[in-house]
């Protein structure tokens, strides 16, 4: 890939991402994918720290508390890796390393909220492919939204209008590998396109690296929030009693 109109850091940044070929470097795409791994005993427990904040709220309120913390840990995040291009000592090169961290960061977030709104719904994410599928369709949107529709309708199985239920159980293991895989293919490359100008927006110096972090955090995850509710629906008022009782263990 030549880079003819990217300045040095720009070209570091991206030269650490992709090959020569405009791929996303293996390295890169297992780390990726590593961080929207969040095991289910983390997710629950995430769910259990809210419940002790509010042991009488509903499944809607819960819902809500985790949006608020989800926007307000990657707004806080990003703004705060931004800032360090300010700093002498770390300088705009040395702050895209603190930058890359700050998107794998990103991506547990995202991952933690998005199971957590899950099992609030009834849906387990004990099964790690089918809770990786749901948080990469998340994170592509509109375009994850279509291809999982696309498998949904090819194999007979009708088009849903909250797909994340459907993904999270009903739907078949074979049919589900299949939409694992169709949206793997896509999704680190479409992650890293839209992530790099943030990361990039994070290294700027003299102080604007801040707002464009902690902006730029903030309406992607404004982004997730929304195809989360696309995926779920509106979040129910009852806990569904089988999370009741894995909280309790």
């Amino acid at each position: 890939m030549k880079l003819p109109n990217l300045n040095p850091a720009s070209r570091m940044a991206n030269g650490a991402l992709f090959d020569k070929e405009g791929k996303p470097k293996a390295g890169i795409q297992r780390t990726v994918e590593r961080a929207i791994e969040v095991q289910r005993p983390l997710v629950l427990a995430n769910l259990r720290r809210m419940y002790a904040k509010h042991p009488q709220a509903t499944a809607a309120e819960i819902s809500a508390d985790l949006e608020r913390h989800y926007l307000a840990v990657i707004t806080v995040t990003g703004a705060a890796v931004g800032a360090t291009a300010v700093v002498p000592a770390v300088g705009t090169i040395a702050s895209l390393g603190l930058s890359a961290a700050a998107t794998v960061g990103f991506l547990e977030a995202t991952a933690l909220y998005a199971q957590s709104i899950a099992e609030l719904h009834g849906v387990q994410t004990g099964d790690p492919e089918r809770a990786r599928t749901l948080v990469m369709a998340i994170l592509m949107g509109e375009e994850g939204l279509a291809l999982i529709q696309s498998v949904l309708r090819g194999s007979g199985g009708g088009a849903s209008e909250h797909w994340g239920t459907v993904l999270g159980g009903s739907v078949s293991s074979p049919i589900a590998r299949t939409i694992g895989h169709s949206i793997r293919r896509r999704f680190v490359r479409k992650m890293l396109a839209k992530q790099g100008g943030a990361l990039l927006g994070r290294a700027l110096p003299f102080g604007i690296g801040a707002v464009v972090g902690g902006a730029g955090n903030h309406i992607m995850g404004r982004a997730v929030i929304t195809a989360t509710a696309q995926a779920f629906g509106p979040a129910p008022n009852v806990v569904p009693g089988e999370l009741l009782k894995d909280l309790d263990r």
